[in-house]
């Protein structure tokens, strides 16, 4: 099974990614995790992506996917794949599409956990009371909101008109939304 999970920032994306790779005993792929992984590792795309981090800019979209492309072709990811932070925009979309087709691969599923703004912000507030975490300021939740909806949120467009998009209530348990996930996850 070869996935995309996403959805706004605090709808619970990285707790469902453990989920779902622990049952479907698929590759997490996230793609900062990833970045660091290979600057550290010292490849040639991760000295790459090195060489934008370390200005403190963004590391270009070709980068990015020549470091999924690599990581797809790893023995953990041959029966599958879940990609967590990526694509985050229409264009990244496109250009992941092309790769993966490239490869002969295509993406199964595409999950997006949807929860009103009001939650999102009550969520993230509670983590910054229990974590401390000072980017977690209503403020910047809010900001942060505007530029999902700006830039992520076309995705659902994208993938919907390839018959791939799976929207799912992220409101409840964790347990009650992995279990909508779940259900959805089946079907496929």
């Amino acid at each position: 099974m070869r996935l995309i999970l996403f959805g706004p920032p605090g709808a619970g994306k990285g707790t469902q990614a453990n989920n779902i790779a622990d049952k479907y005993a698929t590759a997490h792929i996230s793609t900062g995790d990833m970045l660091r992984a290979a600057v550290k590792n010292g490849t040639e795309l991760g000295e790459l992506a090195k060489s934008y981090m370390d200005k403190g800019e963004l590391v270009p979209d070709s980068v990015v996917i020549g470091i999924i492309k690599d990581r797809i072709k790893e023995s953990d990811a041959q029966k599958g794949f879940m990609l967590d932070g990526f694509p985050r925009t229409v264009g990244q979309a496109e250009a992941l599409t092309q790769m993966l087709e490239s490869e002969g691969v295509s993406i199964d599923a595409v999950v997006s956990i949807e929860v009103v703004d009001s939650e999102i912000i009550d969520r993230i507030l509670e983590r910054q009371k229990i974590e401390g975490r000072e980017d977690d300021t209503e403020e910047v939740v809010k900001n942060r909101l505007k530029v999902y909806r700006d830039q992520t949120e076309p995705l659902k467009s994208y993938y919907d008109n390839q018959g791939v998009l799976k929207e799912v209530d992220g409101m409840g348990s964790i347990e009650e939304v992995f279990g909508r996930i779940d259900k959805v996850l089946q079907g496929i």
